[in-house]
């Protein structure tokens, strides 16, 4: 939202004020408050009939500082706020005639009194960013209310991601950004995901502590300041530092909550019944039975709206017209070995047998005057779940629950962006702040029945919309997306700057959701889709199996299913890592290589996780132009070898892709390819690839329960390989890509193998020495 006229003026109906002179700073316990004027005070007259703003300082955690900033502070807030964590902080403070200072971990904040409003964030002794004159503003309109801006500094060749699941430009600089949920597909500036939280190329990142609207002007209104403001009386920040960005994630997703870890069987192909389509168990069995018997092979079978009767969304109860049977159908599909999602959204329609308990009993959203909520957008008179409403939320769980009982062991919790505020909630939330924050009571309410009546690391979801701590319920996917190469590439914008957001999994539906792919489309789409965190085959008015396209594309989506299966227990490892730290498994590649500047921009390519880049192929002549940081890279299917500091330029069928692999890394390989859920130790590959002298390698392969099975560390001192192994109780084998012959293996044997030679440890050995 912009206040001004070009740099120096002040829009027409709106009037400013600005922290001006630095009158007290007072501090209380860990923290500490700057009284400032608005304007110059020269005598105590001038104190007289004026405004006093306040900034407050402070940490819940190392490394991270709180800023308040208030005008009047006796305002009454409803709520809701979103969940916070703390942790004990040693915070220190100093204080002089000067200014004062607070320091967090290696994180500070520094007050100058002399120069007006002059305020700095350092990590260590790196200046990040700051607020300064006509920084931070109190600002009332006639019209529209109070509003509280700040403006923080934006450096010379400083770029700026994040903020949810965005499908315009990937770097946000430039850009206008409302956090606002909204149901607009991918082709807008509109988004399902809106995370007031952005990640700086400098190594922080800024989070705005508001489940309301959250405007963003991004070096837009002032182009070398980061500007947010919202609506009332105060305005609170939080200032991440690191020591590169991962750290940042890191520490915010320690502050908002970290994702948790999907089950293993969620990282298998899924297939839909898709939307419009007509279907009944006959037609599913011929979807599941076809994808058998042409080894493709599949993990999950969702059921789309559908499986409700139309008009009577949601219901919770299966079409008997169509499923006569639905729990015989879902043994019988069990039986075949795969897990089930049924489709959701938190609406009851008004024809749903639910809609008159929920009206009596007080469990719909209403209006002013006491009637419930109701629209026909979507579903004929719809009415709205209140999940502030305790008994309400217990309700909806307990509909779930009869899902769960009948063996569904999922959910794809569509919707929760279209939520409207002129309503009233059971516990007096501010129906504006409601709007984002609906989304995070919805799908908490379903995560918590699925891990409640499964079991943790059991749970799992498919959500669509999102907000600030929506990361602790995955799976997340982008939405409604076209069926062509554009909606292809903002698709992976959108889940690149979802990652930069605190969001660990992501996924898409490939080929796209709205109409048909040409084949050439669907086939890059699925290799594009097999090499995401999670894959789903799920579209509009048409199947989305493969042989409905061409036979090659079941040869492509057999190749790329089993590749990602077999690469489960790396994967695995990554997802791990995803819920402890709180990074993306898809990477964009800024996070990976904070220091290479081409890095700064890319929005083609991404790591998966640590040590795989994948550059999907975005025209049907097959061409791709990726860039390969420093070093040597390989690529995991074809085995060429590229140097890399630069652009490469490259043609692939539908067989392959740039999916290259980082230099002196070790991939663990299963030995499975039909399923994800095995023993990802039993038997695994380690496949070490360009380790160059003097550098270590290592792979940690872990159970689906997380815990460590074995860790193998490669290092190399000169011609010589040294090889640890810890808790290796069950056998495994190194493959040297690309190196054809070994002179001598000590603690193991060798053989030539179509990759490189494979050296296989003996029964037990936690120690190898292979010279070259």
């Amino acid at each position: 939202m912009k206040f001004t006229d070009g740099y120096w003026q002040i829009r027409d109906g709106y009037h400013v004020q600005n922290p001006a002179d630095i009158r007290d700073i007072v501090q209380k316990g860990d923290s500490f408050t700057v009284y400032a004027a608005t304007k110059r005070i020269e005598r105590k007259g001038d104190t007289l009939n004026g405004t006093l703003l306040k900034a407050t300082y402070s940490s819940p955690m190392p490394d991270v500082i709180r800023v308040q900033l208030n005008h009047h502070k006796g305002k009454v807030n409803p709520g809701p706020e979103f969940a916070l964590n703390t942790l004990n902080t040693d915070v220190q403070i100093a204080q002089d005639e000067n200014g004062a200072e607070l320091k967090s971990g290696n994180l500070r904040v520094t007050v100058n009194k002399t120069k007006g409003w002059d305020i700095g964030f350092h990590y260590n002794e790196k200046r990040l960013t700051g607020s300064g004159w006509r920084g931070p503003a109190y600002i009332e309109s006639a019209s529209e209310g109070t509003f509280f801006r700040e403006q923080l500094e934006l450096g010379v060749g400083e770029y700026v991601y994040g903020l949810g699941e965005r499908f315009t430009p990937f770097v946000k600089n430039g850009q206008v950004v409302d956090i606002w949920n909204e149901d607009g597909g991918t082709s807008s500036e509109q988004a399902y995901k809106n995370i007031p939280f952005y990640l700086s190329n400098k190594g922080y990142g800024v989070f705005v502590n508001h489940p309301e609207k959250v405007s963003y002007e991004i070096a837009s209104e002032n182009v070398s300041k980061v500007q947010f403001s919202v609506q009332g009386e105060t305005l609170e920040y939080f200032i991440i530092g690191g020591a590169n960005p991962k750290e940042v994630l890191d520490n915010y997703t320690k502050l908002t909550g970290k994702p948790a870890l999907p089950p293993a069987w969620t990282f298998g192909l899924w297939l839909t019944t898709s939307f419009t389509t007509d279907y009944d168990e006959a037609t599913v069995n011929h979807f599941v039975d076809g994808m058998a018997d042409r080894d493709l092979p599949l993990s999950v079978f969702h059921f789309d709206c559908f499986w409700m009767k139309e008009y009577q969304w949601c219901n919770f109860e299966w079409d008997k017209d169509m499923f006569p049977d639905p729990e015989g159908m879902l043994r019988r599909l069990k039986d075949k070995g795969l897990k089930i999602c049924a489709w959701i959204n938190p609406y009851i329609a008004e024809k749903s047998i639910l809609f008159d308990e929920g009206m009596e009993k007080g469990y719909l959203v209403k209006t002013a005057d006491g009637s419930v909520w109701q629209w026909d957008k979507w579903q004929a008179g719809m009415g709205l779940v209140d999940f502030t409403n305790p008994e309400a939320t217990a309700w909806y769980k307990d509909k779930l629950k009869g899902l769960i009982d009948q063996g569904v062991d999922c959910f794809k919790t569509d919707f929760g962006e279209r939520i409207p505020t002129d309503v009233v909630y059971y516990d007096g939330s501010d129906p504006v702040k409601m709007h984002n924050y609906y989304t995070f009571l919805y799908n908490k309410a379903v995560f918590d029945v699925l891990e409640e009546n499964l079991g943790k690391n059991e749970a799992a979801l498919f959500a669509r919309s999102a907000t600030v701590g929506g990361q602790q319920f995955p799976v997340h996917w982008g939405g409604d997306c076209s069926s062509n190469y554009s909606s292809m590439a903002e698709s992976l914008r959108g889940g690149l700057s979802l990652g930069l957001s605190g969001f660990g999994f992501w996924s898409h539906d490939i080929s796209g959701f709205e109409a048909t792919a040409e084949p050439d489309v669907y086939k890059r789409w699925v290799q594009f889709g097999l090499l995401s965190s999670h894959s789903r085959l799920h579209g509009n008015e048409s199947y989305r199996v493969p042989w409905l396209f061409d036979e090659e594309a079941v040869d492509v989506v057999r190749d790329f299913t089993k590749l990602k299966l077999s690469l489960m227990p790396y994967l695995f490892n990554s997802a791990v890592e995803s819920s402890v730290q709180g990074l993306p498994m898809m990477r964009a590649m800024v996070l990976e290589y904070p220091d290479d500047p081409t890095c700064a921009t890319l929005d083609l390519q991404y790591m998966f996780g640590d040590s795989i880049l994948v550059a999907p192929i975005f025209n049907k002549e097959g061409n791709v132009r990726y860039y390969l940081p420093e070093g040597t890279w390989t690529n995991y299917l074809t085995g060429v070898k590229v140097q890399g500091g630069r652009w490469i330029s490259e043609n692939h069928d539908f067989k392959t892709l740039p999916m290259m692999i980082r230099p002196n890394s070790l991939i663990a390989v299963g030995a499975i390819d039909s399923k994800p859920d095995y023993d990802f130790a039993d038997n695994v590959s380690l496949h070490l690839f360009e380790l160059a002298d003097g550098q270590t390698a290592q792979a940690v392969v872990v159970n689906q329960s997380a815990e460590r099975e074995l860790q193998v560390t490669v290092t190399r001192k000169g011609s010589k390989l040294e090889v640890r192994a810890e808790g290796a109780g069950k056998p495994w084998k190194i493959v040297l890509r690309g190196i054809d012959s070994v002179s001598n293996v000590d603690g193991g044997s060798q053989e030539a193998g179509e990759q490189g030679i494979i050296v296989t440890a003996s029964a037990g050995a936690s120690q190898l020495t292979i010279e070259l």
